[in-house]
């Protein structure tokens, strides 16, 4: 039984499976035969890498960290955040758009401006003889990283071979970006400031004409001042219209530098339109009223003072929009006066005493594995020319090349 088992005859799978294994070992042996020639490329290829990775300058690295400011309340959030429980939106939001805010502060460091600066600071383009300031740019930016972290630090890195000069570099980075930091929060602060005062001023014109109307309309009917219920009726209309002009003027100020996707602009839409439909109730909740009136029942103000009390209803409505004004006007002024937000400083850079690189060892040994990878495939392309010279045709297709290339295959 055992005999029959062992003359049992082979299997295709076990023919294919022993051949595959045999142009294996085959593949090993012709690799034994030339193994000198391949130990000699290979030792070759390390000491060509060695060499070029010896002679490449070494690099120093010198990194600083910083904390960005958190973005703040402005004093026009603070103080808007008084006037009504609508309120609470600043004129400073377009940084909410940012999950992080040191993504911005990323983004000024790479910038143009600050890297002209560190170019002409240290005459980048002169030491690292570069025949236009583009290119200048461009070898900045390989040497210079910056990397926001999660914990919400800033770090940069600047290589170079002088570690005097990495460190000089990675510090005036901080430099510049403190400087640009202070240019641009006084830039948005100056611009509030002068969109709210030249709407102040338009406002102190619209309040003394319609003033000057008032009193004409005293002198005409005699009215002098209205009482009660009728009084309180105007005031309230007239603060709730100065609240919603208000809210207007501020949502043009902050379209000024945010664009429409801005949270804080759909926040005072939502406001305005509450407002309006505020405004609507007020002026159509009860019933009786006189023609074009707000909130005064048509048998509480005689004909002939109708006119008094709309030109009344004028002055309330832009002395409580003036004083409104004069707030965000205030606050604009306050916030332009502060300084900017405080970049931190972690830690500033330092001379390193250690090479950061280049990977001399990486390098040697990527030349010493071309090498030996070169000297395998050359051997194998040998052992296949030689086979290929024992087939007449074959033979003479390869001079035939050889003759057209000039060389010897």
């Amino acid at each position: 039984m055992r005999v029959a088992q062992l003359q049992e005859p082979l299997t295709d799978q076990d023919r294919s499976l022993g051949n595959e294994e045999f142009r294996y070992f085959q593949l090993l042996l012709v690799l034994l035969r030339d193994r000198f020639r391949i130990a000699v490329v290979t030792f070759i290829s390390l000491l060509i890498g060695a060499v070029i990775a010896f002679s490449m300058k070494a690099t120093f690295t010198a990194t600083a960290t910083i904390l960005p400011p958190q973005a703040p309340q402005s004093t026009a959030s603070a103080l808007m955040g008084q006037l009504s429980s609508l309120a609470g939106l600043g004129a400073g939001g377009a940084s909410s758009l940012l999950k992080n805010p040191a993504d911005i502060y990323v983004a000024m460091l790479q910038s143009r401006t600050i890297s002209d600066h560190i170019i002409q600071q240290f005459h980048l383009k002169s030491l690292w003889k570069q025949n236009k300031l583009e290119d200048t740019r461009k070898a900045l930016q390989k040497h210079a990283q910056f990397e926001a972290a999660k914990d919400g630090l800033i770090v940069i890195s600047v290589k170079d071979p002088s570690p005097t000069l990495a460190t000089d570099m990675a510090n005036a980075f901080v430099d510049e970006l403190y400087r640009m930091n202070a240019t641009l929060a006084i830039t948005e602060a100056g611009q509030r400031r002068v969109f709210f005062d030249q709407q102040l001023q338009e406002e102190k014109s619209a309040l003394a004409a319609a003033e000057d109307e008032l009193r004409a309309t005293q002198e005409k009917t005699g009215i002098i001042e209205l009482s009660g219920q009728s009084a309180m009726a105007i005031r309230t209309i007239a603060e709730t219209g100065a609240e919603l002009r208000s809210r207007e003027v501020e949502l043009q100020a902050i379209r000024s530098y945010a664009t429409d996707q801005n949270p804080d602009v759909s926040k005072l839409q939502t406001q305005i339109e509450a407002l309006r439909q505020q405004l609507a109730v007020q002026e159509n909740d009860q019933k009786g009223m006189l023609p074009g009136d707000t909130q005064v029942p048509a048998g509480r103000v005689p004909g002939e003072g109708l006119e008094y009390v709309r030109k009344l209803r004028e002055v309330k409505y832009h002395q409580a929009l003036l004083d409104l004004l004069t707030r965000q006007f205030e606050a604009a002024r306050i916030d332009e006066a502060k300084s900017a937000p405080i970049i931190q400083v972690i830690d500033r850079a330092v001379p390193s005493d250690k090479k950061s690189g280049p990977p001399r060892m990486l390098i040697t040994l990527g030349f010493g594995f071309v090498g030996f990878c070169f000297a395998c495939f050359w051997v194998f392309c040998r052992r296949a020319l030689a086979r290929m010279r024992q087939n007449h045709t074959s033979a003479v297709l390869l001079d035939q090349l050889s003759t057209i290339l000039h060389i010897r295959l």
